[in-house]
């Protein structure tokens, strides 16, 4: 039917009402609609379309849309139109062909975005009239712009040799629009159109093709777009250059003395930046050949000369034999002191008389005092049918003295007073160049063949040297020290994440004919199908090697390891540096972290920050943010909960909720913080928290109740219920107290043991033979729930004693002798006959 053009503008009101009504009937996906027999150049045609935009901070942002011939134009964001009043409109009319020009603008703020936010994006298009029929425009995506603080990978310091590449990674902070990355040197721009040496990769990484000495420099990865700019943590590096010897000087002329020399200069080049100095002699000396060097004995004065050097000779000589045989008999004196076993029978003579016990006079127990600066022991040796038994002293030092009436006493001195001496003799040497300056994370004694064990303290780290793991004769001073992830660099690759603290023991290169076991707690959720995991060691030349994959250990190898839950035990016959390193192999794979909240214990001003920590879950890093604490002034505030972080590069973000507005302000201006996932997975950084601040409305403020929640997006999350008063509530302090451990960080001889050396030495006797009835190491091992590594115990030469070293490890100090002593009655041995000992024994 046609319709007379003098109505269709009424008809267009009526249809235009109606959808400004709320209708929201959807128009047709096609560009055009025109109406029947309509004339397609009087459609609608647009001169300026709505483009894509930004919105940045609170700035609302301004869409235009223009279009000839047009009647109408409206807006319809996300499917629904734009209220009429909302539109700011200019008409016009086209000065050459007299059709009617349209101009339409609408402003969109923030909070129109944010209310799809993460439902879907927000589109806005426009819809222009004419008499022919409507044509729709392009959709124009309006997004919240924005760049976070953290870069997601900083670029970390290196040392490289000259004309060795180099890569610096950078991974820009998250942001909307993507963030562009540029890289200063010192400052100065680099730009690799005018350096083909340099360039930088798709993944933002620069990359220095050879290093030269102009390459030594601070480096810096910027990321900016149009919101901020942001700055990574400067990585410096350092182009060093090795030393090399130049060609040899001519020979000199032949001397008096019948020799001639030659000498070169470590210049070619000469060491810079740190390189190595050149290895050799600058100096060599030959004697003359053939007729270059030819005297004779011309008169009575060369003869005197010669008979006077011989002399001098002949004394230097035999002054020499005398100072080695002095030394020889000194040294042996020594040796004999600390290796004579007769020490611990008939070597000490009796100092007092203690009954033995009424229950089980023949019972051995060995328990130290350490109240003095020499441990005494005192316990039943061996029955005696005439008399109490004898008291014997034994001792925790270095040094073996004599004493009167045959006795002899071990001098050791205060940790504290040593410390100081002890750290600088190490710092000499350069493998312990970056040891731990203080005592607080480090611990050391001197050791024998009777062994010990060295902690440090509230740690959870720990080194049992056995009973003859050093060799007889040999005196050892060993130390055990817990290195900060700053201080020690550990490279990880690809997916790989630091599982345990970095641990070091040595020196390193000493004789052990035993292994010893290094006990520290790991984070890791292992499993054989979501992990691969590895014990990394660092060579004296400063490279890490994977000397162990856990679940492919070799029973003949030099380590091995058993791993519990939070916690591992390392054999190892090397000392040296250590560190668990975890490969997730899917998404599965889990790390534990510690999450803490902290405030300050005294508010003397309106605000008050809450700190939620997010650590790895073991007790080395749990006791580093309690220290801080301290220093802070803060305290804790709620029961500490373990979150698990999957390998899903997800981040890990935090919101605080529920905080009651009458009271208390929160001064976060968005609805969550986050920590990038890559800074929790590496494992390496320290401290990781957020801050909550919040403003009391009043000072008299003191009652606080709200909730913070902690979660990983598509993983697991917590949430703390907050409600406490934040001056006088203290109750969850006591829940970070450090417990001790065991009283000192060195333990030398039978004290750092559960079992009694003699005890000990009856059970390895017993149970190493086979026995046909069962009764021997193998079904000790089962029921100690140790039978996963039964190849590894028979491929030593004693398999009991590294069960009971391991038994030893993993329960001091809280071990029950009387549960091992029941499996041990459990397999056919009488424990009443292993753990006693005789008069002959004695």
């Amino acid at each position: 039917m046609a319709v007379r053009p003098g109505l269709w503008p009424a008809l267009l009101g009526l249809v235009l009402a109606s959808w400004l009504r709320g209708s929201g009937a959807q128009q047709s996906a096609t560009v055009a609609n025109p109406v029947p027999g309509a004339n397609p150049d009087l459609l609608p045609q647009f001169l300026v379309e709505p483009e894509d935009i930004y919105i940045v901070k609170n700035k609302p942002v301004l869409l235009v849309c223009k279009a000839m011939p047009a009647t109408q134009i409206f807006f319809k964001c996300n499917g629904e139109w734009v209220r009429q009043v909302d539109h700011v409109i200019e008409r016009s009319t086209d000065g050459s062909s007299g059709l009617p020009v349209m101009e339409v603008r609408i402003n969109v703020s923030r909070q129109q975005v944010e209310k799809v936010f993460g439902l879907e994006e927000y589109w806005c298009q426009c819809v222009a009239w004419s008499s022919q029929g409507t044509t729709k425009s392009q959709k124009a995506y309006i997004r919240i712009a924005y760049l976070r603080k953290n870069f997601e990978q900083e670029p970390l310091a290196k040392e490289v040799s000259l004309e060795q590449g180099i890569v610096l990674p950078c991974r820009p902070p998250e942001g909307i629009p993507p963030a562009e990355v540029e890289w200063l040197r010192n400052e100065d721009l680099v730009d690799p159109s005018l350096d083909p040496n340099v360039y930088i990769t798709r993944e933002h990484s620069l990359v220095v093709r050879q290093a030269r000495l102009a390459d030594t420099a601070n480096y810096t990865c910027v990321a900016k777009n149009i919101v901020a700019r942001r700055r990574s943590a400067s990585a410096a590096v350092i182009v060093y250059v090795d030393g090399s010897w130049s060609p040899w000087s001519k020979w000199s002329a032949c001397g008096l003395d019948c020799t001639h020399w030659r000498s070169r200069e470590c210049s070619d080049p000469a060491p810079r930046n740190g390189g190595e100095e050149c290895r050799g002699a600058d100096l060599d000396t030959r004697n003359c050949t053939s007729d270059l060097c030819v005297h004779t004995a011309s008169g009575p004065e060369d003869v005197a000369l010669y008979v006077g050097l011989i002399a001098v000779a002949v004394c230097l000589l035999l002054l020499l034999l005398v100072l080695i045989l002095i030394y020889c008999r000194k040294k042996q004196g020594l040796d004999s002191d600390v290796a004579d076993s007769s020490i611990l029978t008939s070597g000490f003579q009796p100092v007092s008389i203690k009954p033995s016990k009424a229950d089980n006079p023949h019972l051995l127990t060995i328990q130290p005092d350490l109240s003095t600066t020499t441990t005494t022991y005192r316990g039943s040796l061996c029955s005696r049918q005439d008399g109490p038994s004898p008291k014997f002293q034994l001792t925790n030092g270095h040094l073996l003295s004599p004493l009167s009436g045959g006795r002899h006493t071990l001098h050791h001195s205060s940790p504290t007073s040593e410390a100081e001496d002890f750290v600088s003799r190490l710092s000499t040497q350069n493998y312990f160049r970056s040891l731990p300056r203080g005592i607080s994370n480090m611990a050391y004694g001197t050791f024998n063949f009777l062994g010990g064990r060295l902690m440090i303290p509230h740690t959870g780290i720990s080194l049992l040297i056995p009973p003859d793991a050093i060799p007889r004769g040999k005196i050892y001073e060993i130390y055990l020290t817990l290195h900060k992830p700053d201080d020690v660099r550990l490279p990880l690759a690809g997916c790989q994440t630091l599982l345990s603290p970095i641990v070091s023991c040595g020196p390193p290169g000493v004789l052990l004919t035993r292994p010893v076991i290094l006990a520290m707690d790991h984070c890791g959720e292992p499993s054989p199908e979501s992990w691969s995991l590895h014990l990394k060691k660092q060579s004296c030349e400063g490279s890490w090697e994977d000397v162990l994959h856990l679940g492919e250990e070799a029973p003949s190898h030099l380590y091995y390891c058993q791993l519990e839950a939070g916690t591992c035990y390392i054999f190892t016959e090397q000392l040296g540096r250590f560190a668990l390193v975890g490969e997730a192999l899917s998404v599965v794979a889990a790390k534990r972290l510690k999450l803490l909240l902290f405030a300050p214990v005294a508010c003397t001003s309106l605000e008050y920050n809450i700190r939620v920590y997010c650590l790895q879950d073991t007790r080395d890093a749990l006791k580093e943010v309690v220290q801080l604490e301290k220093q802070l002034g803060g305290q804790l505030i709620q029961e500490p909960r373990v979150l698990h972080l999957k390998d899903s590069y997800h981040n890990l973000r935090l919101s605080i909720h529920d905080v009651p507005s009458s009271l208390w302000k929160s001064k976060l201006l968005v609805s969550y913080q986050e920590i990038p996932f890559y800074h929790i997975w590496n494992g390496t950084q320290q401290y990781l928290h957020c801050t909550f601040t919040l403003e009391r409305v009043s000072p008299s403020t003191s009652d606080l109740a709200c909730k913070v929640w902690v979660w990983q997006v598509e993983g697991d999350g917590q949430s703390f219920n907050i409600n406490f008063n934040i001056t006088k509530d203290t109750r969850f302090t006591e829940l970070l107290a450090l417990e001790s451990e065991a009283g000192v960080p060195a333990l030398v001889g039978p004290s750092a043991f559960k079992i009694p050396f003699l005890i000990r030495q009856k059970i390895i006797t017993s149970l190493d033979p086979p026995c046909s009835r069962g009764a021997d190491w193998r079904t000790l091992a089962q029921k100690l729930h140790l039978d996963s590594h039964l190849s590894f115990f028979a491929s030593k030469p004693s398999p009991t004693a590294m069960i009971l070293n391991l038994w030893e490890a993993r329960h001091f100090p809280n071990g029950n002798l009387s549960q091992l002593a029941a499996a041990v009655a459990g397999l056919g041995q009488p424990d009443n006959g292993l753990f006693t000992v005789s008069e002959a024994e004695c």
